[in-house]
């Protein structure tokens, strides 16, 4: 019955893995990458982040002796193979992002260069963080007549630098459909690393951290 059972044993676990490594986005480099770039740009405190490493559960290897029975050969092909794809898979939830590229390091430069003109705004509630990962002005109240056009094109050109940034960061790495869950991922960490005072939108209404 081993023998029968042996070979689409086998190739269940094939299929699981393949499935596995072909459709994997690395989330948690994503962020960190994210929490690198961000971080760079506001200037923010640089508190530590709890881990966000996801570790596989190891195998279980304290099951008692079930007697002398021979290992089919089917299962023995099976464990070597698991051998060599659980390190690939390991490998793959380790995978770094790719952000150290020349044209990622020119919109970096450029974001950071003018955060110092936009923070007045952030902090007096004129613009904020949306849900796509980009500025958005909340409010001109607080912008004097003749300092809102620039303003309005400083918003304007950060959020060209940020929407070329995530397509970039998604082409350096090999998979420009990564960008949307790159966005995603960055939209979460501008609000997670702003400084308090700045205002973010969330479920379409504005809030302040």
């Amino acid at each position: 019955m081993l023998k029968r059972t042996g070979w689409p044993l086998l190739g269940l676990l094939l299929l699981s893995a393949c499935v596995t490594i072909n459709i994997y986005f690395p989330a948690a480099a994503a962020e960190e990458a994210a929490r690198v770039i961000v971080r760079d740009v506001l200037k923010g405190d640089r508190q530590s982040q709890p881990s966000q490493d996801q570790e596989q559960a190891p195998a279980d290897e304290s099951q008692p002796d079930r007697g002398s029975l021979e290992v089919p050969a089917a299962m023995r092909v099976a464990g070597r193979l698991l051998e060599w794809l659980v390190p690939v898979a390991e490998a793959a939830g380790r995978a770094d992002i790719n952000i150290d590229t020349p044209a990622i390091a020119r919109l970096r430069k450029s974001m950071a260069q003018r955060q110092k003109q936009l923070a007045p705004w952030y902090r007096a509630g004129a613009i904020g963080f949306n849900e796509s990962g980009l500025v958005e002005v909340r409010t001109l109240k607080p912008v004097p007549l003749n300092q809102r056009n620039r303003l309005k094109k400083l918003v304007a050109d950060e959020n060209r630098d940020r929407n070329a940034l995530y397509r970039e960061i998604a082409r350096a790495n090999g998979h420009p459909e990564w960008e949307q869950e790159i966005r995603q991922t960055f939209a979460r960490i501008w609000i997670e690393e702003a400084p308090a005072g700045y205002w973010y939108k969330k479920g379409g209404a504005w809030k302040r951290k």
